[in-house]
């Protein structure tokens, strides 16, 4: 809006203004000398209410990849993930991790960590959890839940193992996905991701913003990015999906690996947990504390 704008909507209010003081007899003279001119009455505006927008084409895109995957009583993926990391510059880092992953209905799981930090194995056959670490010869085995949901949130719970493509392997994905939703838009198309023509929507709910890249004849999800709204920095989370195979033939050993077998045995247990008696956690460096690198 410009100046000469702005002049014209002041001009024309005080107009207004005068033309209803004259019609009603009111002028500034009738006002007893001393006594206060009354307030107008002010209206208290409605507090806004804050509304899910959720568009019905994105809703539908959602709930289409949901059902496929849903569908299948087994499957197998690659996910690329790249991650930021703050550095002392200011412009983050990147990181990468590669997961193989096969999964079998309603408890099977394994993956298959690469990356630019160590490797590492996971594997549950419906009765255990398997943690591996290939180069350290560790290993941390524990009692597994009935369920790979409920598998998953103890692994979480209990050593920190968390698997960015959680959400795909649930039974409902949708429930998972819009959970707290408050936002979801169709986007566009795209023919620059995963060699596929797809579809691109956008979500969020309270904790994080999400764009996912689906097939446009597959409905399979083929590229997510994220944002967590806690993250002060706004570090990207990018993850490319790749090589689907839905219910694909799976061997009777895929769950397990023999290599574990003479692997030393640890806790599973958490990362930050208390060390065993007797050992000494790693001593902290005197100089003062700085950005990660």
């Amino acid at each position: 809006m410009n100046l000469v704008t702005n002049h014209f909507i002041r001009q024309t209010g005080i107009a207004l203004v005068l033309s209803l003081l004259a019609a009603t007899g009111v002028s500034a003279q009738t006002v007893p000398s001393g006594a206060k001119p009354a307030k107008p009455a002010v209206k208290k505006k409605a507090a806004p209410v804050d509304k899910p927008a959720l568009e019905a084409r994105a809703v539908d895109l959602l709930k289409a990849t949901s059902a496929r995957l849903a569908a299948a009583k087994a499957m197998s993926f690659t996910a690329t993930v790249s991650y930021e990391h703050p550095s002392r510059l200011g412009p983050p880092l990147v990181f990468t991790s590669r997961y193989d992953v096969v999964m079998q209905r309603p408890e099977r799981l394994r993956v298959i960590n690469l990356g630019d930090g160590p490797a590492s194995e996971f594997y549950l056959d419906g009765k255990t959890m398997v943690a591996f670490a290939p180069a350290e010869n560790l290993v941390a085995i524990a009692e597994a839940p009935p369920t790979l949901e409920a598998a998953l949130r103890m692994a979480f719970e209990k050593a920190a193992i968390y698997f960015p493509f959680t959400d795909l392997l649930l039974p409902d994905p949708f429930a998972a996905i819009a959970d707290g939703t408050k936002l979801a838009f169709y986007v566009g198309p795209s023919g620059l991701v995963g060699g596929v023509k797809t579809d691109m929507v956008a979500w969020a709910n309270d904790d994080v913003f999400l764009q996912m890249w689906v097939g446009a004849d597959d409905k399979l999800p083929r590229r997510i990015r994220a944002v967590f709204r806690a993250d002060p920095l706004r570090l990207r989370h990018d993850m490319e999906l790749a090589n689907w195979q839905l219910d694909p033939a799976i061997a009777a050993d895929a769950f397990g690996t023999a290599k574990a077998k003479d692997a030393r045995r640890i806790d599973f247990a958490h990362p930050a947990a208390k060390p065993p008696p007797g050992v000494k956690p790693v001593a902290k460096s005197p100089k003062p504390a700085t950005k990660s690198q």
